[in-house]
């Protein structure tokens, strides 16, 4: 699946990806070559997090899910025994 960034997202990264060239490197890029650049980063590293964050997910869900009988388990009828703890 292909990394894609909304039109909101490029307008919020624009100016920090400017402020970094500025500061960091000592050159000043128009918007454009800012756009021109994230579309080449996003395309060629932008796999890698999505991946990663694929990995992520899968790992939290399948701990989730191997114990899931200790998170899920209902005991059947103990009405009795809770109410004897109650007191």
């Amino acid at each position: 699946m292909a990394v894609e960034l909304t039109k909101e997202e490029i307008k919020d990264i624009i100016p920090s990806v400017l402020q970094y060239f500025s500061d960091e490197m000592d050159m000043e890029l128009s918007d454009l070559k800012v756009r021109l650049l994230l579309d080449f980063f996003v395309s060629e590293i932008g796999a890698y997090g999505y991946n990663q964050g694929v990995n992520d997910s899968q790992r939290f869900m399948q701990r989730q899910l191997d114990d899931l009988k200790g998170t899920c388990h209902e005991y059947p009828a103990d009405y009795w025994e809770k109410r004897t703890r109650k007191k």
